[in-house]
């Protein structure tokens, strides 16, 4: 396995445990109704804990993947990160769709949803990542 990939795998995997915890606890202690009013906008539970382990994934995200996997992009930083933002906007957009047809129309449990959108998301995020925002 290149090394390249055993980063992304070990950074995205920490990654994605910590987005995938954040999301539990939402889900379960946090956002305890069927939805979740933020004055401005009310979301459903499964929305509302979706937002909240992405912002978080966003951050961590970028710096593991900046400073630990593709350290060889010559790229300008903030050209990562806006490059970056794209791509993670893209992913959430796929997560939501698919949240909203795993939970909503199949009615699967949330978290078990989450589950089966990450592994779809890890392998477009890691070929955007790869590809387009730190390629050299």
């Amino acid at each position: 396995m290149p090394l390249q990939t055993f980063r992304y795998a070990a950074c995205g995997g920490g990654n994605t445990l910590m987005g995938l915890t954040v999301y539990y606890i939402c889900i379960h202690y946090i956002f305890t109704k069927e939805t979740a009013d933020f004055g401005l906008i009310i979301l459903k539970q499964h929305n509302a804990a979706l937002g909240i382990s992405f912002i978080g994934s966003f951050l961590v995200g970028f710096f593991l993947n900046k400073y630990v996997v593709f350290t060889s992009s010559i790229m300008r930083g903030r050209v990562q990160l806006f490059r970056y933002f794209l791509s993670f906007f893209l992913n959430l957009v796929v997560n939501y769709f698919l949240l909203k047809l795993f939970v909503e129309a199949w009615h699967l449990e949330a978290f078990t949803a989450q589950v089966m959108t990450t592994v779809i998301i890890v392998t477009l995020s890691y070929l955007t990542q790869k590809h387009f925002t730190f390629k050299n």
